[in-house]
C-alpha cells in the first residue's frame, strides 16, 4: 500500500498549549471564525432542531460549500424544513462578502439578512429564503463540549485538519416558521455544531459514521472516522455521553468500541452499509454502556455523482471519484450493563449518517489484505 502517512486526534499537553485550548472547558472564542475563507479552508456553523409533531428544521451557514474549497470565499447559509407528512422545503441564500460578516470573537455571523449568533449557551439564529423564513432560538441543557482537541490532523508535519465543535450538544428549541403562507411555532429540541478545515474532507477521510441521539435522560453523540488509504484507513472515535444533562464520559479515556453488525452492499451507491452500529462504551468510574442504532430504514440514498453540477460530475467521473450518503432511520437504545448483565434499557426513535468518500473497498477483507 505505499508508506501510510501520519494522522492523529491529539490529546496531549503539547497540542492543547499549541493550539491555545483549555482540557477542562470550552471557550468563546472556539465558536468564532476560525478560517478566513481563502484557498484550500472552509467553514460551517450547523444547527438542526426536532419537534414533537414530525418537524424538522436544519439551518447552515458557510463560507464556502466544502466541495468548494479551493475557490474563493462564498457565503451562503441554506435551510431544509421537513414538514410532519414527509414534505422538504429547501433553500439557498447567497449573500457578497460586503452583505457578510464572519466574526473570531464568538459565534456572530451575518449572510445577507440571515443571521446566527451564540455564546455556547444560548443562540439566536434568523433565516429567509424565497419560500421560507424561520426564527430559532436555541438554549442549551448540555454544556459545550469538544473530542479532545477537536482537530484531526494528517500529515507527517500535521500540515492538514478537519475541526468539529458541538456547541451545543443538546438544547430546546423554539422556531417561528412561515411557509407558502403558512405560520407554524414550535417547540422541540436542538443541536449545533461548528465545522472548518483547510483542505477538502475527500482527501482526508475514507467515510465516517455520525450520529446522535436523545435517550430517555440520556444525550448521545457517537461518530467512528475512518482515514483515506493514504493514512492507512485509520480509525478514530469521537464520542460523549450525558446523563440528567451532565457529561458522564466521552473518548478522551480511550474505551470506545465500534461493533457494526449485519453488514450489505447497497444497491444504489454501491457502499458497505451496516444494519445496526454499535458503541460499547466504559465511562471513568467504570460505568459500562452499549449504545446501539438499529437501522429500520432509510431517509436518504445519495450517489454525488448524481446531484453534482454537470461539470463537476464530469470531472469527478474521471478522476473515479464514486461518493455517497446514506441517512438512516430507526430506533437508538442504551443499555447499562453491571457485571455482565444489562441492567437499563431505554430506547428512542433515532437518526444517523454514513458519509462515504472513498472506494468501496475500505472493507473488513480489504484491511486485511492491506496490513
Amino acid at each position: 500500500m505505499g508508506r501510510i502517512k501520519n494522522s492523529i486526534h491529539p490529546d496531549d499537553k503539547f497540542h492543547y498549549e499549541k493550539m491555545g485550548l483549555r482540557r477542562d472547558r470550552v471557550e468563546l472564542w472556539e465558536d468564532g471564525a476560525r478560517v478566513d475563507g481563502s484557498k484550500g479552508n472552509y467553514e460551517w456553523w450547523y444547527y438542526d432542531s426536532h419537534y414533537p409533531d414530525g418537524t424538522v428544521l436544519v439551518i447552515f451557514f458557510y463560507s464556502k460549500m466544502p466541495i468548494s474549497v479551493e475557490g474563493p470565499i462564498k457565503p451562503m447559509a441554506t435551510v431544509e424544513l421537513t414538514l410532519p407528512g414527509g414534505e422538504k422545503i429547501s433553500e439557498e441564500v447567497y449573500a457578497s462578502i460586503e452583505e457578510s460578516y464572519y466574526a473570531k470573537e464568538s459565534c456572530d455571523v451575518r449572510i445577507g439578512e440571515c443571521f446566527c449568533r451564540g455564546d455556547l449557551k444560548h443562540y439566536d439564529v434568523y433565516i429567509k429564503g424565497k419560500r421560507v423564513e424561520a426564527k430559532l432560538s436555541l438554549e442549551g441543557k448540555v454544556r459545550a463540549w469538544r473530542s479532545q482537541t477537536g482537530s484531526i490532523f494528517f500529515g507527517d508535519r500535521e500540515e492538514h485538519y478537519f475541526a468539529w465543535l458541538p456547541a451545543i450538544p443538546e438544547g430546546s428549541a423554539v422556531a417561528d416558521v412561515s411557509y407558502d403562507g403558512e405560520s407554524l411555532h414550535l417547540e422541540g429540541s436542538g443541536y449545533h455544531d461548528h465545522n472548518w478545515g483547510n483542505i477538502s474532507m475527500l482527501k482526508l477521510m475514507h467515510h465516517w459514521y455520525w450520529g446522535r441521539a436523545k435517550i430517555g435522560n440520556y444525550n448521545v453523540i457517537s461518530a467512528w472516522i475512518t482515514a483515506e488509504k493514504k493514512y492507512g484507513y485509520k480509525d478514530f472515535d469521537v464520542f460523549m455521553l450525558a446523563k440528567d444533562g451532565e457529561i458522564i464520559g466521552d473518548n478522551s479515556n480511550h474505551t470506545l468500541r465500534f461493533l457494526p453488525e449485519e453488514r450489505y452492499l447497497d444497491e444504489l451507491t454501491g457502499k458497505p452499509v451496516y444494519k445496526k452500529v454499535i458503541y460499547e462504551y466504559e465511562t471513568p468510574t467504570g460505568e459500562e454502556y452499549r449504545i446501539t442504532y438499529n437501522r429500520h430504514g432509510d431517509i436518504n440514498k445519495t450517489r454525488f455523482l448524481d446531484v453534482l453540477p454537470k461539470p463537476v460530475s464530469i470531472l469527478a467521473r474521471l478522476i473515479g471519484f464514486d461518493g455517497g450518503y446514506h441517512r438512516f432511520e430507526g430506533e437508538a437504545s442504551i443499555e447499562r450493563i453491571e457485571k455482565g448483565t444489562v441492567i437499563e434499557r431505554v430506547s428512542a426513535p433515532a437518526v444517523w449518517e454514513l458519509m462515504y468518500f472513498g472506494k468501496a473497498a475500505a472493507d473488513e477483507k480489504y484491511r486485511e489484505k492491506s496490513k
